[in-house]
Protein backbone atom coordinates (compact mmCIF):
# COMPACT_ATOMS: atom_id res chain seq x y z
CA UNK A 1 0.00 0.00 0.00
CA UNK A 2 2.69 2.48 0.56
CA UNK A 3 3.91 1.99 -3.05
CA UNK A 4 0.60 2.73 -4.25
CA UNK A 5 0.58 5.67 -2.19
CA UNK A 6 3.90 7.44 -3.24
CA UNK A 7 3.26 6.53 -6.83
CA UNK A 8 -0.03 8.22 -6.56
CA UNK A 9 1.87 11.19 -5.16
CA UNK A 10 3.96 11.09 -8.07
CA UNK A 11 1.83 10.75 -10.84
CA UNK A 12 0.10 13.84 -10.34
CA UNK A 13 3.19 16.26 -9.54
CA UNK A 14 4.61 14.76 -13.37
CA UNK A 15 1.18 15.66 -15.21
CA UNK A 16 1.58 19.45 -13.67
CA UNK A 17 4.77 19.95 -14.58
CA UNK A 18 4.05 18.62 -18.43
CA UNK A 19 0.96 20.81 -18.33
CA UNK A 20 3.29 24.06 -17.08
CA UNK A 21 5.97 23.14 -20.03
CA UNK A 22 6.08 25.78 -22.95
CA UNK A 23 7.66 25.62 -26.09
CA UNK A 24 9.25 27.99 -27.34
CA UNK A 25 10.45 28.29 -30.92
CA UNK A 26 14.01 28.91 -31.36
CA UNK A 27 13.01 32.41 -33.20
CA UNK A 28 12.19 34.02 -29.71
CA UNK A 29 14.50 31.70 -27.06
CA UNK A 30 16.91 34.75 -26.95
CA UNK A 31 14.23 36.94 -25.41
CA UNK A 32 12.57 34.53 -23.43
CA UNK A 33 16.20 33.37 -21.66
CA UNK A 34 16.70 37.85 -21.05
CA UNK A 35 13.06 37.81 -19.60
CA UNK A 36 13.72 34.56 -17.30
CA UNK A 37 17.04 36.12 -15.74
CA UNK A 38 15.31 39.30 -15.17
CA UNK A 39 14.21 40.61 -11.06
CA UNK A 40 10.11 41.67 -11.25
CA UNK A 41 11.12 45.52 -11.06
CA UNK A 42 12.94 44.98 -14.23
CA UNK A 43 9.97 43.36 -15.81
CA UNK A 44 7.70 45.97 -14.41
CA UNK A 45 9.86 48.44 -15.97
CA UNK A 46 10.42 46.57 -19.74
CA UNK A 47 5.92 46.43 -19.15
CA UNK A 48 5.47 50.06 -18.67
CA UNK A 49 8.04 50.91 -21.70
CA UNK A 50 6.44 48.50 -24.13
CA UNK A 51 2.75 49.90 -23.28
CA UNK A 52 4.30 53.63 -23.77
CA UNK A 53 5.74 52.55 -26.96
CA UNK A 54 3.69 50.70 -28.88
CA UNK A 55 0.26 52.12 -27.33
CA UNK A 56 -1.11 49.00 -25.72
CA UNK A 57 -2.34 47.75 -22.33
CA UNK A 58 -0.57 45.14 -20.96
CA UNK A 59 -3.58 42.67 -20.04
CA UNK A 60 -3.98 42.73 -23.93
CA UNK A 61 -0.76 41.02 -24.85
CA UNK A 62 -1.50 38.42 -21.96
CA UNK A 63 -5.05 37.28 -23.06
CA UNK A 64 -3.75 37.28 -26.45
CA UNK A 65 -0.54 34.71 -25.13
CA UNK A 66 -3.20 32.94 -23.05
CA UNK A 67 -5.37 32.32 -25.76
CA UNK A 68 -2.72 30.45 -27.85
CA UNK A 69 -2.61 33.42 -30.04
CA UNK A 70 -6.60 33.53 -30.75
CA UNK A 71 -7.94 34.83 -33.94
CA UNK A 72 -8.05 39.00 -33.12
CA UNK A 73 -11.94 39.04 -33.80
CA UNK A 74 -12.48 37.08 -30.90
CA UNK A 75 -10.98 40.05 -28.75
CA UNK A 76 -12.62 42.48 -29.79
CA UNK A 77 -15.61 40.66 -29.30
CA UNK A 78 -14.85 39.94 -25.44
CA UNK A 79 -13.76 44.24 -25.19
CA UNK A 80 -17.23 45.43 -26.63
CA UNK A 81 -19.06 44.18 -23.33
CA UNK A 82 -16.16 45.56 -21.21
CA UNK A 83 -13.91 48.35 -20.99
CA UNK A 84 -11.40 50.42 -19.71
CA UNK A 85 -12.16 54.19 -19.27
CA UNK A 86 -8.79 56.01 -20.12
CA UNK A 87 -8.48 59.98 -19.89
CA UNK A 88 -6.40 61.57 -22.34
CA UNK A 89 -6.66 65.45 -21.71
CA UNK A 90 -8.08 67.29 -18.93
CA UNK A 91 -9.21 70.70 -21.07
CA UNK A 92 -10.07 74.01 -20.15
CA UNK A 93 -12.35 73.11 -17.01
CA UNK A 94 -9.66 71.15 -14.78
CA UNK A 95 -11.76 71.78 -11.62
CA UNK A 96 -14.63 69.90 -13.16
CA UNK A 97 -12.77 67.33 -14.30
CA UNK A 98 -11.37 66.63 -10.88
CA UNK A 99 -14.62 66.84 -9.63
CA UNK A 100 -15.91 63.92 -12.37
CA UNK A 101 -12.82 61.96 -11.42
CA UNK A 102 -13.61 61.82 -7.77
CA UNK A 103 -17.01 60.60 -8.38
CA UNK A 104 -16.16 58.03 -10.91
CA UNK A 105 -13.70 56.24 -8.87
CA UNK A 106 -14.73 56.39 -5.21
CA UNK A 107 -11.75 58.17 -3.83
CA UNK A 108 -10.63 61.59 -2.65
CA UNK A 109 -9.74 65.01 -3.94
CA UNK A 110 -6.30 64.93 -3.61
CA UNK A 111 -6.19 61.11 -5.49
CA UNK A 112 -8.68 62.94 -8.42
CA UNK A 113 -6.53 65.81 -8.63
CA UNK A 114 -2.95 63.39 -8.71
CA UNK A 115 -4.59 61.87 -11.34
CA UNK A 116 -6.16 64.69 -13.83
CA UNK A 117 -2.33 66.03 -13.28
CA UNK A 118 -0.79 62.95 -14.24
CA UNK A 119 -2.79 62.87 -17.49
CA UNK A 120 0.10 65.61 -18.95
CA UNK A 121 2.79 63.14 -19.06
CA UNK A 122 0.14 60.58 -20.81
CA UNK A 123 -3.44 59.14 -20.27
CA UNK A 124 -4.15 57.71 -17.43
CA UNK A 125 -6.90 54.84 -16.23
CA UNK A 126 -9.41 55.91 -14.98
CA UNK A 127 -11.81 52.99 -14.30
CA UNK A 128 -11.25 49.27 -15.62
CA UNK A 129 -13.30 46.37 -16.66
CA UNK A 130 -16.26 48.60 -16.79
CA UNK A 131 -20.08 47.88 -18.61
CA UNK A 132 -20.39 49.13 -21.52
CA UNK A 133 -23.40 51.11 -20.36
CA UNK A 134 -21.73 52.33 -17.26
CA UNK A 135 -18.74 53.24 -19.60
CA UNK A 136 -20.49 55.25 -21.89
CA UNK A 137 -22.26 57.40 -19.22
CA UNK A 138 -18.90 58.00 -17.63
CA UNK A 139 -17.48 59.20 -20.88
CA UNK A 140 -20.60 61.93 -21.08
CA UNK A 141 -19.79 62.95 -17.62
CA UNK A 142 -15.97 63.51 -18.80
CA UNK A 143 -16.93 65.04 -21.64
CA UNK A 144 -19.44 67.62 -20.23
CA UNK A 145 -16.88 68.45 -18.21
CA UNK A 146 -14.21 69.74 -21.13
CA UNK A 147 -12.03 66.25 -20.64
CA UNK A 148 -11.17 64.07 -23.62
CA UNK A 149 -11.77 60.47 -22.85
CA UNK A 150 -11.23 56.73 -24.57
CA UNK A 151 -12.91 53.63 -24.14
CA UNK A 152 -10.82 50.62 -24.53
Amino acid sequence: MTEEKIEEKKDPEKSADADNKVEVPKKFEDIVKKIEEMSVLDLSELVKILEKKFGVSAAAPVAMVAAGGAAPAAAAAEEKTVFNIELTGAGEKKIDVIKVVRDAIGKGLKEAKDLVDAVASGPQVIKENVKKEEAEEIKKKFEAAGAKIELK
